[in-house]
């Protein structure tokens, strides 16, 4: 009986995540095939057809098999050898292009996927930001994915997951060497520009929760010409940043890594520590802010985020306002 394709992409994945696991070292085809169970020549099929989808492995008589590339792609086998997650990612729905990853990512809920599948794209061609706005998610250049969550949280905390997912953004995104800060309530802004954007959707009762879509972009390899005309002043990638091309890959199970620890804090201790990492990570606060709620518009200094994660804007006659949405101007950006 024939191995099925999903066995083989498995087995496919395990040789990738020995062969990264050996960076620079050989790994002799013997040793594949006793951690695998096969046959050399069974081994031998599968590092050709990852030769196929693009991988370059270096084969040498007596030493075996080195990885030397990978492609510039997020499908699972590029990602799963990389993760370290217990949940987040351990289930990957990647496509090629999609309208949004919001909208497939709550089919997938709504049908009864489990906490912490991601649907993941290389391409949007109708991604979703805040306020009904467009995502602009070019092909093969950037991070754009949505992570279903099963959080044990009344309805009136769901916003606190916005917070935890830019914490991990904008750690991530200082991990890679990027002075990143994040603008309330969900942009993450480097050098006070926007390089990745927060879409966070829920169903539930009035009493629970039954799942929250946490979707994220991430401009990575984005150059100046792959933004639209009305963004180009505001928006930047992290390439830019770094004068230097990113690899997506391990930026991404950097980010799910980071993500998943700090879910599970909040899920173990409550918001308290996110809401103290934030304000550490925070671009907008001590800032003078203009509001824009609806058809109202609110100045003054952002002292501080709430329990709730509200922002508090101290007017200038001395009142102390709360706001739970609205559109944020730096006046000052940091």
């Amino acid at each position: 009986m024939g191995v099925t394709e999903n066995a083989e992409q498995t087995q496919q994945e395990i040789i990738l995540g020995f062969l990264a696991d050996g960076r620079e070292e050989f790994l002799s085809g013997e040793a594949l095939s006793a951690k695998l169970g096969l046959s050399r020549t069974a081994v031998w099929k599968h590092v050709q057809s990852l030769r196929e989808k693009g991988y370059r492995i270096d084969a040498v008589p007596a030493r075996g098999y080195r990885l030397v590339d990978v492609p510039d792609r997020l499908s699972p086998l590029e990602l799963a050898p990389l993760l370290s997650t217990h949940d987040l990612g351990q289930s990957i729905h990647f496509h090629e292009s999609l309208p949004s990853t919001n909208e497939a990512a709550f089919r997938l809920a709504a049908d009864g996927a489990e906490h912490g599948e991601v649907v993941i794209t290389d391409q949007q061609t109708a991604g979703k930001g805040r306020r009904g706005r467009t995502w602009v998610s070019p092909a093969g250049l950037n991070l754009y994915f949505s992570a279903i969550l099963r959080p044990e949280l009344p309805p009136q905390r769901a916003p606190e997951l916005t917070l935890v997912a830019a914490v991990a953004l904008a750690e991530a995104l200082r991990e890679a060497d990027a002075d990143a800060l994040i603008k309330w309530p969900n942009d993450v802004q480097i050098g006070g520009r926007k390089v990745a954007g927060i879409l966070t959707e829920l169903s539930a009762e009035p009493e629970r929760v039954h799942f929250v879509v946490l979707g994220i972009g991430v401009n990575l390899n984005a150059g100046p010409e792959h933004f639209p005309p009305e963004v180009a002043s505001t928006a930047t990638s992290l390439s830019q940043a770094l004068g230097r091309r990113v690899n997506r890959a391990l930026f991404t199970a950097s980010l799910w890594g980071r993500l998943e620890e700090w879910l599970d804090l909040h899920h173990e201790v409550g918001f308290e520590p996110v809401r103290a990492r934030w304000k550490e990570l925070s671009a907008t606060l001590r800032q003078e802010v203009l509001v824009r709620t609806g058809g109202s518009e609110l100045r003054g200094v952002a002292e501080d985020i709430d329990t709730s994660g509200a922002l508090l804007v101290r007017t200038a006659g001395g009142s102390l306002e709360r706001v739970l949405a609205g559109d944020v101007e730096q006046l000052r950006p940091r």
